[in-house]
């Protein structure tokens, strides 16, 4: 696949080519997919069913069919115009879909069971013809009127050739297939397409009953006694359209059960016309509203969907009686989910295979991880590991993102807005920092796996992307050079902060200082890390500092976190995983107090090497 076009190879056999795409033919247009004509694909004088220029003549030929539709019982009700100047469209369209026969036997088809398109001219034309739509379309191409005018020398057979004409309505089936086609091509409005269709449906009803009463009124032995004759006395001899005025006006009255009364039954087969006409109104009627309810219904359903929640949450606050702050940030919060669904789109982002997700990931979200002082001068593959499966979350303005000491599982970078660092102390609140896009929040929590040490709360309507601590460290780990650059890039910024924020996290202005006082005694040690570490710089602070946070203590502050069960028991604990097997069994004989021998996981499989364990993993002591 080269760009937005398709190329369809041919096989080996060549008899076959293989739609590499597996879907068929006819989607291929609604997908976006273009084919690319000039490949030499297909055998000499095989037509593609895809191929742009058959398309065309197909929706021509729909044009056609819906003239067809409207003549054949308007021909069967006024025989008039069965030879007179309608007689000559008839045989120009009839020719046309002579030829249509003719093209189908060189239209190549899409095997059901093996997706393979044949291009076999002696298996396309058996196809066809074993097939009842040759049979039918012969059958609705075939002008008898004009055979039995030539054979007989007859110029009218009677009515029987006006029922003949009907046959025509077999060619109604392209229309059908058109607005399928149509209604899954997103480049039309699903809504509008459905709406067509039912507005053609409808007028076809009401033209094709008008036409078969109208007949019915021709045919009765006294006219006065038909529902027409008893209005217009000569209604045979006077203009075509005004008996098709008449019929068209009784059939739409019927149809949409007003009933009048001034046009009505007046004798038995008339009666029995319209018992069965108002029968199939019934139906066509409950179709019509069906559809149109659920049109409308599925254009409104989110914003019913919206309004209970919002109802439901309101209802939720009173009843648990909730500051006024909580309660607006739950209505913005649901309203901003409704108005931002479009542009999320979980759900079809998760009926997407993983390497299409991850691509789409990359593009939102590459460029502001690259930005993001944490990530700056990391390894390409590392930042495409991180953003795979990253997931934007919008949020209100004056919405908490993170909560002061709060348990440290995942820290964001801003993508779009702005948001405020703040504080609690001794119940009040006070102001830290901005950060904007490309800022990080929450980092600092997570690195030391200590309770978050601020607030976080939107100033106006943010869009995040969050990282997970588990996510985190499986990609650190194993990138040693990575872990370096990003430990010093984590320095830096510790460096850089403020005093009054460095006041607000006792651990991290300790440990500054005391670095700082061991850099000024061991200045042999401090060259001896520059020369295995020229990633940090030079500054005697940083570097006492990048060896507390090396990337084997940084690896530490970011433990496998794994649950351990004692002998016969379901419930666990949750640990951090020591550094070996015998660690390992001396926290389970402490936490236990039974001694352990070997480690099983939850499959049964034993534990042989400690790397090969993840975050959540379940570890069972015998």
């Amino acid at each position: 696949m080269a760009g937005d076009q398709l190329l369809v190879r041919r096989a080996s056999s060549g008899d076959q080519i293989r739609n590499f795409a597996t879907v068929s033919s006819s989607l291929l247009p609604t997908l976006g997919i273009t084919i690319d004509d000039s490949y030499p694909r297909l055998k000499k004088y095989i037509i593609a069913p895809y191929d742009r220029r058959y398309r065309w003549w197909q929706v021509f030929l729909v044009v056609l069919v819906i003239y067809s539709a409207w003549a054949s019982p308007f021909e069967l009700a006024f025989e008039k115009v069965e030879f007179g100047p309608l007689l000559v469209i008839d045989l120009i369209i009839d020719a046309f879909f002579v030829i249509d026969i003719i093209v189908t036997f060189f239209v190549a088809y899409l095997d059901s069971s093996s997706y393979l398109l044949v291009d076999d001219h002696k298996k396309i034309a058996t196809r066809y013809l074993t097939r009842p739509w040759f049979v039918m379309d012969v059958a609705s191409t075939v002008p008898f009127q004009i055979i039995y005018r030539i054979v007989t020398g007859k110029s009218n057979g009677g009515s029987i050739f006006g029922f003949i004409n009907l046959l025509r309505l077999w060619r109604l089936r392209r229309v059908s297939d058109l607005f399928s086609r149509l209604e899954k091509d997103i480049r039309f409005s699903y809504f509008w397409t459905r709406y067509l269709k039912l507005i053609c449906v409808t007028l076809f009803a009401v033209h094709s009953a008008g036409c078969m009463y109208y007949w019915i009124a021709v045919h009765y032995k006294i006219k006065k006694q038909t529902w027409i004759g008893s209005q217009v006395a000569d209604f045979e001899d006077r203009s075509i359209w005004l008996g098709y005025t008449y019929a068209m006006y009784w059939s739409i009255t019927t149809l949409t059960t007003v009933g009048y009364g001034d046009l009505h039954a007046e004798n038995n087969y008339e009666k029995l016309f319209n018992i069965f006409f108002m029968l199939f109104n019934i139906g066509l009627t409950s179709y019509l509203i069906g559809n149109m309810t659920n049109l409308i219904v599925h254009g409104a359903t989110r914003t019913f969907i919206m309004r209970d929640t919002i109802h439901e949450a309101s209802r939720y606050s009173s009843k648990n009686r909730l500051p006024e702050g909580i309660k607006e940030q739950m209505m913005a919060h649901f309203q901003l989910k409704f108005k931002t669904v479009e542009l999320q789109q979980d759900q079809v982002l998760a009926d997407l295979p993983k390497a299409i997700r991850s691509s789409i990931a990359q593009h939102l979200f590459q460029r502001t991880v690259e930005l993001a002082y944490l990530f700056r001068e990391v390894s390409h593959d590392f930042i495409i590991q991180l953003v795979s499966e990253m997931k934007a979350e919008y949020f209100p303005p004056k919405v908490e993102i993170i909560l002061q000491n709060e348990i440290p599982t995942d820290f964001y970078i801003i993508v779009s807005g702005e948001v405020d660092v703040i504080t609690y102390k001794n119940g009040t609140e006070k102001f830290l920092s901005k950060l904007g896009a490309a800022d990080m929040a929450g980092e600092i929590g997570v690195i030391f796996n200590i309770p978050q040490p601020f607030t976080v709360r939107t100033k106006r309507l943010s869009q995040v992307v969050r990282i997970s601590h588990r996510h985190f460290t499986q990609i650190v780990q194993p990138s040693i050079t990575d872990g370096q650059t990003i430990v010093s890039n984590f320095v830096q910024f510790l460096k850089g902060l403020k005093e009054e924020i460095l006041e607000e996290i006792p651990f991290v202005a300790e440990l500054l200082e005391d670095m700082n006082n061991m850099n000024h005694k061991e200045p042999g040690e401090a060259e001896e890390h520059e020369a295995i570490n020229p990633n940090m710089n030079g500054d005697a602070q940083t570097e006492g500092l990048a060896r507390t946070i090396s990337p084997a203590s940084f690896s530490n502050n970011l433990l496998k976190r794994v649950i351990i069960h004692g002998p016969g028991q379901i419930s666990g604990k949750l640990v951090h995983l020591p550094d070996s097997f015998g660690d390992l069994l001396n926290l389970a004989e402490k936490s236990f107090g039974k001694p352990a021998t070997k480690i099983l996981m939850a499959d049964g499989a034993e534990v042989e090497d400690l790397e090969t364990l993840r975050d959540d993993d379940h570890l069972y002591f015998h």
